[in-house]
């Protein structure tokens, strides 16, 4: 009896606890799902390679050792990090701008209602016409330099941000800014606990979705006119039927979209993480 029943404690001790489980099958589902994306990619670099020629034209899609031979060449070459160091700057810069002007715009019409109703249609309005055009107009403005492709990329940016701004604002909850009215909160104590964390996931929200445009309306702008860049060099390529050097331009751009993007993920747990909201969040997924 005393045999049976030290035997089946021993076998309790060894037997990990559900947390450790649940880890080590996180871990592992994670390991696959990684494993899996690199042999998708793999098996799409060799599709690619046997077919270019014999099924597809290989001036149109070239191979993957010529991408990659154009690709060592961008990299390699002084005018390459030229290129690629212009279209980030306009980039970052026209982002920064488009946050800001996004931001402030979705603060005072959010915190004016009759203000926003009144200058919401107009902003819509404007939205509406899509940001590619407007390039024209702004190279006539500001040039074919670095200033026209950040004022394409911020009117992109911002109208996301303020989109998400306001209607943030405008779905804050009434009763929660009574209460802390109420107990004796001043206007900073209503922004602290009640505008901030409301604004917070739309707002991280709107930057996630802003990247990509703003890389989107840098791009466009070199295309129709620049000097430099990695959109010009993209047209010129295209220009040249140079499909090696085109594939290998598309690839900074998407080292530069996951980049960006990887930084503004960082950004968000980072604040959210300070804001409290993270556990929040957690709670509220467990409970649902």
């Amino acid at each position: 009896m005393t045999t049976a029943t030290t035997s089946g404690a021993r076998n309790r001790t060894k037997t990990p606890p559900p947390a450790s489980r649940g880890r080590n099958s996180a871990w592992r589902e994670t390991a696959l799902v990684v494993l899996l994306r690199i042999g998708v990619i793999a098996l799409a670099l060799v599709l690619w390679q046997v077919l270019s020629g014999p099924v597809l034209p290989e001036y149109a899609v070239s191979r993957p050792t010529d991408v990659s031979h154009a690709l060592w060449q961008l990299l390699g070459s002084a005018k390459g990090w030229t290129d690629i160091e212009t279209t980030a700057t306009e980039v970052v810069a026209g982002f920064a701008i488009g946050v800001g002007i996004g931001t402030v715009m979705g603060l005072v019409l959010g915190s004016l209602p009759l203000l926003g109703r009144v200058v919401e249609p107009l902003i819509a309005a404007v939205n509406g016409i899509p940001k590619i055009a407007l390039a024209p107009l702004f190279l006539l403005f500001f040039g074919i330099g670095v200033w026209s492709k950040i004022t394409i990329a911020a009117a992109g940016v911002a109208f996301v941000v303020f989109y998400n701004v306001y209607l943030g604002l405008r779905l804050r909850e009434r009763e929660l800014v009574e209460i802390v009215q109420v107990m004796g909160g001043r206007r900073h104590h209503v922004l602290s606990y009640v505008t901030i964390p409301t604004l917070a996931a739309p707002f991280f929200a709107a930057l996630k979705t802003g990247g990509p445009l703003a890389i989107l309306g840098v791009i466009g702008g070199e295309f129709i006119a620049s000097t430099g860049g990695v959109g010009h060099e993209l047209f010129t390529a295209a220009t040249n039927l140079d499909a090696p050097t085109e594939f290998a331009g598309l690839i900074v751009l998407v080292a530069m979209t996951l980049a960006l993007n990887g930084i503004l993920t960082g950004l968000d747990k980072y604040a959210l993480k300070r804001l409290g909201l993270t556990g929040h969040r957690r709670g509220s997924r467990g409970t649902a």
